[in-house]
């Protein structure tokens, strides 16, 4: 009866914050996704521990919101914002009550204000002001795993340079092992942008890249760096291009290739299904490094993350956009996702509540007639896979949290599906299958225009420069003395090399989101990187450094203080480096295989 496993995939991220803004733009980000989806989403996991059932979902937390969370500025930041949100509320509900006509909106008013107490009483008394803390002590209960992410969540495949994937992989994997004392065995490449290994070169010409460059597949860094899978949206693994199956022989592992006899005389099924796992491998040598790929299932997703086809949009359900001008506090329903906003009816939270049950039974019926239906054609035992953003529940959708308990403590009692973690469901499968997948991600059109595009050319302009301008100085270092200043300066040089490659800037200028935010944050990180590449060079060749370019390092390092084990000894390529007979190998493994790019 047990046709397949549900994997449930959360990815946390927010871009670094602190110290840059509270509202509407900046570290009120940060307090709401922990007041309105991180803290629900620990509750859950606590209330079904407390049944005796094990969430056992899966949530990847970028370094840098790790980093963030764990700030000691970060819990009276918190404090502040829920009581401000309560006192608003309280003061719109001793506001409502002398309007008759508005009298109707004073019990959600108060719902609020205790909703807003509630949360800042589960973060000081029950998780002792702790996210990171409340987590990793799910994790070795084993109710959740949690995954890491590149440092900052940039948009790997338009890096330039290998060291600048390095330096994002390593900077995430130390971020991780100091907060929760483990090696993560999985990785969400951000906005689930893959790059296979093929000769690069930047979209449009730039004298520091005139040359193709053949370059590593991402799932090699992943190999090397023991991060065992990762995940791509259902397009991707839709245009994979077979390569064979893995098999032991003596004590090894080769790769019978679809071309040979003995493959082509064996059934094997490569279906391409988003319901199957695959390694990736794109330069057709497994022994250069492979990675698992989950893939996100399209149809069962867009039930919940869309908010017009999805249980997102039903009438009873808190409607996100509108908001009262005195508190900024929501009071209508959703009422019909198409509807005026001055039409919007008033919330029921019980009415709501109540449809998360009916949701999430719809929901886990949909889990396993898909799983029960594929174990039936291919034999088979079905992965189901969907990933989310982890704001979508709570924060987007307020009652998404609640739906989430429900679907999980449905499966519980399943016969046909069951919640598993992703490493538990790699081990479980074992897949032996290998793919090559095409370069894309889970943004709109599956490429990279979200990323890349006539409004964010200039940014990646000033990327490639950075890069190249650290690198150059870096090749300098390895064959210099040591001297620590100049190491101190190149560090926080690197920490805003970093924040600069952060995906979310284009993200934003592209959605139009917070255009003249991102901007500002772009060219601040920008400003600040040539400035301390200046003083490190002036530094290098005189030895001496004016009093005020001390000060502006000193107070650059309090700003913005992620990653304060920060090593310049990770910005290297030993493990990557490919020889001229690897070169000419993956060319033409590169221009013989026909996936799209």
């Amino acid at each position: 009866m047990h046709a397949g496993n549900f994997v449930l995939l959360l990815h946390a991220h927010l871009p670094y914050v602190l110290g840059h803004g509270t509202w509407p733009h900046g570290s009120d980000w940060l307090c709401e996704a922990v007041a309105e989806s991180y803290i629900p989403l620990l509750n859950l996991c606590y209330e079904l521990l407390e049944e005796d059932i094990l969430a056992n979902i899966t949530i990847d937390l970028s370094p840098v919101l790790c980093e963030q969370l764990s700030d000691e500025q970060f819990s009276d930041l918190f404090a502040t914002y829920c009581l401000q949100f309560a006192e608003a509320a309280r003061e719109d509900a001793r506001y409502f009550e002398q309007k008759v006509e508005e009298k109707h909106f004073a019990p959600i008013a108060r719902f609020w204000a205790e909703w807003y107490e509630q949360r800042l009483q589960d973060f000081q008394e029950r998780y002792k002001g702790s996210i990171l803390g409340a987590l990793r002590q799910l994790q070795e209960q084993g109710a959740i795993e949690i995954l890491t992410c590149a440092a900052t969540h940039p948009y790997l495949p338009l890096l330039a340079l290998d060291e600048s994937i390095e330096f994002q992989l390593q900077t995430a994997k130390a971020n991780y092992v100091r907060h929760f004392q483990i090696e993560p065995r999985g990785i969400w490449l951000p906005e689930c942008g893959y790059r296979p290994s093929y000769a690069w070169m930047p979209f449009f010409p730039i004298p520091e890249y005139p040359e193709p460059q053949v370059r590593p597949g991402l799932e090699q860094f992943l190999a090397q760096h023991h991060l065992d899978f990762f995940f791509v949206d259902q397009h991707i693994t839709e245009k994979a291009v077979p390569l064979g199956v893995l098999r032991p022989v003596d004590h090894r592992v080769e790769l019978l290739s679809v071309h040979s006899p003995e493959y082509i005389h064996f059934p094997y099924n490569f279906d391409r299904s988003p319901l199957n796992l695959y390694h990736v491998c794109s330069t057709g040598d497994i022994q250069r490094g492979t990675a698992v790929a989950f893939t996100r299932h399209r149809d069962i997703a867009l039930q919940v993350w869309s908010g017009e086809m999805g249980y997102p949009g039903d009438p009873d359900y808190l409607d996100f956009h509108k908001r009262y001008y005195r508190s900024n506090l929501r009071y209508w329903r959703v009422t019909d996702p198409k509807l005026d906003m001055m039409y919007k009816q008033p919330y029921v939270p019980e009415n709501a509540t109540r449809k998360t049950d009916l949701h999430a039974y719809h929901f886990n019926q949909m889990l396993e007639h898909t799983a029960r239906f594929y174990h039936t054609q291919t034999k088979k035992f079905a992965t189901l896979c969907t990933m989310f953003d982890a704001e979508l529940f709570g924060h987007w959708w307020f009652e998404g949290p609640q739906f989430l308990k429900n679907v999980l403590r449905g499966l519980f009692h399943s016969p046909y599906v069951r919640v598993t973690k992703a490493s538990e469901q790699v081990d479980y499968v074992q897949p032996h299958e290998v793919m090559a997948i095409p370069e894309g991600s889970w943004g709109d059109g599956g490429d990279h225009r979200v990323w890349f595009n006539e409004q964010t050319h200039w940014m990646w302009y000033a990327i490639y420069q950075a890069e190249h301008q650290f690198h150059q100085i870096m090749q300098v270092m390895k064959t210099s003395d040591q001297l620590p200043l100049l190491e101190r300066i190149l560090q926080q040089a690197g920490r805003e090399l970093l924040l600069l490659q952060a995906s979310d800037w284009e993200f934003l200028v592209t959605t139009q989101s917070a255009k003249d935010y991102a901007e500002q944050r772009f060219f601040t990180h920008h400003s600040n990187f040539l400035r301390l590449m200046t003083m490190a060079q002036e530094y290098r060749e005189t030895r001496q450094i004016a009093e005020f370019h001390l000060e502006f390092l000193t107070a650059l390092e309090r700003l913005n203080r992620v990653f304060p084990d920060l090593s310049l000894q990770w910005w290297s390529l030993e493990n990557h480096s490919m020889n001229d007979e690897e070169s000419s190998s993956a060319k033409a493994f590169d221009q013989d295989k026909s996936v799209d790019r």
